[in-house]
């Protein structure tokens, strides 16, 4: 078995290992680059042929596949709002009669003390309301 595969294998790895902690998706590139140099190694190219195989295949790691990986973490960090980010903006149930002094309110099946966002306003039992804000334990509505 020729040692330049060897070597490329355990960069490889070693590279691939150290993306875990790091999570910027630099490393991983340059490991994949070394798998690629460790492919070439396998099919007998020569050192330099490798060194080439491995720069090469890291370049185009990093413009094409870094992009995609950060933009697909992104994503997920963008769509799903957790906590109050959550309720605000989404749409209720009247439960009990809404004013300023009572109220409760159903959003996605748990019930929340309520009450208007404007103060002149009074909601009903069966009305629908929009979540403005959360203060606190107390979801602030409106009516569309």
């Amino acid at each position: 078995m020729d040692v330049w595969l060897i070597v490329w294998l355990i960069v490889g790895v070693a590279f691939v290992a150290a993306e875990i902690f790091t999570t910027t998706f630099v490393l991983l590139m340059f490991g994949i680059g070394a798998f690629a140099a460790a492919g070439a190694a396998a099919l007998g190219a020569n050192e330099a042929v490798q060194a080439i195989v491995f720069a090469v295949t890291t370049a185009l790691s990093f413009v094409a596949v870094r992009p995609t990986l950060r933009r697909y973490m992104r994503r997920d960090e963008r769509d799903h709002a957790m906590g109050v980010e959550a309720i605000e903006g989404s749409m209720a149930l009247v439960m009990e009669d809404v004013d300023n002094d009572s109220g409760m309110i159903k959003i996605d099946g748990e019930l929340w003390r309520a009450r208007p966002y404007d103060t002149t306003q009074s909601f009903a039992k069966g009305d629908r309301v929009r979540v403005i804000e959360i203060k606190g334990a107390t979801a602030m509505v409106w009516k569309d």
